[in-house]
């Protein structure tokens, strides 16, 4: 079931909030959390009921390990837990890239078949790792099945993150406010859903017909010129951007319709100015987890300045590894791993004061879009040819095209173009035009303007909310004029659901 669409807007949504305070109110805390829990359920098996059994056996298996675990650590126990889990994410995600690979290089026909991807396996896998290994620390104690049987399959939080702990949300379950509605958590939570609506189906989904075909074409065997290449890869650049940070926020605003906070995935992004603070921003709840259980337990930076730069390049190659079963995703996790390396290396030896220079800090921000966009081609590229091809043309290896219906506009000027080696294609002027705007339009929006957190700062929307900070004069207050404003968003996103179509981080 998606966020996006009128039978969870609609329907599931009104009844799981209404169930969850009415079972609270009549039958109490208990009822109230099974009533959650079986909503979540459902939400999950919508999309496949047959891999309920998966998500069930892996949560129980969890469970009892985490509680044995939680008694007396035990690092054999814990591996084997681990490898447990991981076990069942390789099988499902990854055994027919390392079959067909391996069948590649030993020139043997094996194959095992269609094995078909259950939903958010990748998000389920690292919470409950995180759960494993918070048990062992002796972090989870004092809740039992039902209460944990809550937090991993909470639906907000359960296709797509936030990736989040035992202790950030199930002590919110303990408080007896949380089982009584309250206007402001109304208030906050539809500001919030209503904002990541209007960005997943008018902004991600309307750029996204800029950004699929010039992808598709390149798979289709064309090699495209400067200004396509470039118009795809941006296109792309703010869909996931704008589709990821609905997403976000939808999940979010849908939790705090509970009276729960979850914790901050996404702020801003594309605003920051080295790729460290990139990853600050993107998907943090992700970068937390690598951080804290992938990229400490290879010994982080505590064993030398080689050894450090070697765990991160480690880290972000498996966290691409993570996103996927294919060699554009090992190397976009390269890429990214070769960046924070170069990064944290220039760091060092950056003279001091140099970074409050407004050029440099420029200068900056225009290199490390660029290497977040490069690496999007092969986030996005289905094949190694087809993110080639498209980086070929943003070099300008396939010259530049301009539509023919723009000669005749630019007189002179065109003839002065072609000499230079411009050539007009019969492309559609109004489609050039058009995918153009689109991307200045999402560029202010994401570079700009503040986003949906910082706007409901005052209302602490997220666990750890940043201060309100720049948008002071923009900040959402419950009033007439916010609510009016909130309902034409929810509107133009409502209307839009005539072109529903999936969250982009859902394939994870």
């Amino acid at each position: 079931m998606l966020f996006n669409s009128y039978i969870f807007i609609f329907l599931f949504l009104p009844l799981a909030v209404a169930g969850y305070f009415i079972s609270a109110r009549l039958s109490g805390r208990t009822a109230a959390m099974l009533w959650l829990i079986a909503a979540s359920l459902f939400f999950y098996g919508w999309w496949n009921p047959s891999y309920l059994w998966l998500l069930g056996v892996v949560m129980v298996f969890t469970y009892l390990a985490g509680r044995a675990l939680s008694a007396r650590p035990d690092k054999r126990l814990l591996a084997f837990a681990i490898a447990v889990d991981l076990g069942v994410l390789v099988y499902y995600k990854y055994a027919n890239f390392l079959v067909d690979n391996a069948a590649a290089v030993t020139g043997q026909d094996w194959s095992l078949g269609r094995i078909v991807l259950p939903l958010a396996i990748s998000f389920f896998t690292f919470q409950k790792i995180a759960y494993l290994v918070d048990s062992y620390r002796g972090l989870t104690k004092g809740y039992n099945f039902i209460e944990y049987t809550l937090f991993v399959a909470f639906f907000p939080q359960l296709i797509a993150g936030p990736i989040v702990h035992y202790k950030e949300v199930l002590p919110q379950f303990w408080l007896p406010e949380t089982f009584r509605p309250q206007a402001e958590n109304f208030a906050v939570g539809l500001t919030i859903f209503a904002i990541g609506l209007f960005k997943k189906a008018v902004l991600a989904d309307g750029i996204a017909v800029y950004a699929t075909p010039v992808f598709t074409a390149v798979q289709g065997g064309t090699h495209p010129d400067l200004l396509t290449a470039w118009a795809g890869a941006l296109a792309y650049t703010f869909q996931l951007y704008f589709d990821f940070s609905g997403y976000s926020d939808m999940a979010i605003g849908g939790a705090r319709l509970f009276g729960i906070k979850l914790p901050q995935n996404f702020n801003s992004p594309y605003k920051a100015a080295n790729i460290i603070d990139f990853w600050r921003r993107w998907h943090m709840t992700l970068s937390r987890f690598l951080r804290d259980y992938l990229y400490i337990s290879l010994g982080g930076n505590r064993k030398g300045e080689a050894r450090r730069y070697l765990n991160l390049f480690i880290t972000m190659l498996l966290g691409g590894i993570w996103h996927g079963a294919g060699w554009n995703f090992v190397i976009w996790g390269a890429l990214h791993g070769f960046y924070l390396t170069a990064n944290h290396g220039w760091r060092r030896i950056a003279p001091a004061g140099l970074e409050t220079a407004a050029a440099y800090r420029l200068a900056a921000w225009t290199l490390t879009m660029l290497a977040v966009v490069v690496g999007w081609v092969f986030f996005r590229a289905p094949t190694l040819e087809v993110a080639m091809r498209m980086i070929a043309g943003m070099a300008g290896l396939n010259g530049v095209a301009l539509p023919q219906a723009l000669e005749m506009r630019l007189g002179g000027l065109a003839t002065s173009l072609e000499a230079m080696g411009v050539t007009f294609s019969m492309v559609g002027g109004a489609a050039f035009v058009l995918s153009w705007t689109w991307i200045v339009v999402l560029f202010i929006l994401a570079c700009f303007f503040p986003n949906s957190q910082e706007l409901m700062g005052r209302f602490k929307p997220v666990i750890d909310a940043a201060p309100a900070g720049q948008a002071r004069r923009l900040l959402w207050k419950p009033d007439a004029g916010w609510a009016f404003g909130a309902a034409i968003v929810a509107v133009g996103g409502v209307l839009a659901l005539t072109r529903v179509s999936e969250f982009l981080y859902f394939q994870f």
